[in-house]
């Protein structure tokens, strides 16, 4: 059974989303303030959070980096009131990898929350297929219509750490500690050109991209 923690301090959304996620299956833990709701995230180290920003004590953007400090990889989906541009892309960057903006339906969330658990699943496979392409992780190759693409040691470790994190925003700051390492000095632009280089192997259309996707101000997200 796949936990699920919630952080809200409203009460009654609280009760709610509490509800909604144990009938459809889920363990759930809860939590109504931000101290509190980091201790769960450290300790219980939920398949996934549902993550209020605005929380007593710590706030949901402070939890997010903090959690991920710790190199805790779960997804987090921030529930927020705030529909300003400048505070999604704040969440983005802090580790979130998607939010709801209230009022919200339930169920939307509960479809959001089931693809990144299923995500998660998958990418602990070794091999990934999307369009015509097959990457397998033990061989080290990837395929498109049947033939070999020939992919550089870093092309590929891209290329995988995409696959491993689909549906996710993901920061160029993320994708160039997690390929090239805490110490490289490979730059934001450096990995731009990686994607182009990745997308004219991969993309149907390198010019209109449906895979590797860009976000504004953010980096990268991966949608098979």
């Amino acid at each position: 059974m796949e936990t699920i923690l919630i952080v809200e301090d409203d009460s009654t959304m609280l009760r709610g989303l509490k509800d909604n996620f144990e009938y459809a299956g889920y363990k759930v833990v809860t939590a109504d303030d931000g101290e509190k709701g980091l201790n769960a995230a450290l300790n219980a180290k939920p398949d996934l959070i549902l993550l209020d920003i605005m929380l007593p004590k710590i706030n949901g953007y402070e939890i997010c980096r903090l959690v991920r400090k710790e190199k805790l990889d779960m997804p987090i989906i921030m529930l927020t009131a705030k529909g300003e541009e400048s505070d999604i892309i704040l969440g983005l960057n802090l580790g979130a990898d998607d939010y709801v903006t209230k009022p919200f339906s339930v169920k939307e969330l509960l479809a959001r929350a089931a693809a990144f658990l299923r995500r998660r699943k998958q990418g602990e496979q070794d091999s990934f297929k999307f369009g015509k392409c097959v990457l397998d992780i033990p061989a080290r190759k990837l395929t498109k219509n049947g033939k070999e693409v020939p992919l550089s040691p870093k092309e590929f470790g891209l290329l995988e750490y995409f696959c491993r994190r689909q549906g996710r925003a993901l920061t160029r700051d993320d994708i160039l500690n997690a390929v090239w390492g805490y110490d490289s000095f490979t730059t934001d632009r450096s990995v731009d050109r990686f994607v182009t280089t990745l997308r004219n192997k991969i993309e149907p259309d390198p010019h209109n991209p449906s895979f590797i996707l860009t976000i504004r101000e953010i980096g990268y997200k991966f949608e098979t």
